[in-house]
């Protein structure tokens, strides 16, 4: 299908996916009855963020940690900054997400942890173990996929709104 045609049905299809919003009280309701075939199961009360929410459910922030710890022992808080960097603040990671996370992965065996200072407990430094390292490998495949889909989705996005290549 050349651009124009696919342009003028996704044009149509927003036509069509306001009007029903006009006839139903829910848009949303309005939206998920315009495709059964994507229907997608209700998010949680905290989950409003469907980008976020979604890469928090498939695995990303472990195969983040994996693979930031990949390079050698790292902390909580060091990889908190390391996360906010690589997705310039779309992926928002907070204590009390992270350090529970880390206590998982190493109550898994993924993660080793030892106190900086023992007598203090000051900071925990968390290394990967054998066990740790296939996880990584076995994440590293499957999350793949997904995060290819979310790219595609987001080129769409850009190329639906201003009408070039993304990239």
């Amino acid at each position: 299908m050349s651009p124009a045609p696919k342009r003028s049905a996704r044009q149509r299809a927003t036509r069509e996916a306001v009007a029903r919003t006009t006839e139903v009280a829910d848009p949303r309701e309005a939206a998920r009855s315009l495709d059964v075939r994507t229907e997608r199961p209700p998010r949680a009360p905290g989950d409003r963020d469907p980008f976020t929410g979604e890469l928090r459910k498939r695995d990303i922030l472990p195969l983040l940690v994996l693979h930031f710890m990949s390079g050698g022992p790292s902390y909580g808080n060091a990889l908190i900054e390391r996360i906010d960097a690589v997705t310039q603040g779309v992926l928002h990671v907070n204590p009390n997400t992270m350090y529970p996370l880390l206590r998982q992965l190493e109550s898994r065996g993924l993660l080793e942890g030892r106190w900086e200072h023992p007598e203090r407990r000051s900071r925990r430094y968390y290394s990967l173990t054998s066990e740790g390292r296939r996880e990584y490998r076995r994440l590293v495949k499957e999350v793949r996929p997904f995060l290819d889909s979310i790219g595609r989705s987001i080129d769409e996005i850009v190329r639906e709104v201003y009408g070039t290549e993304a990239g």
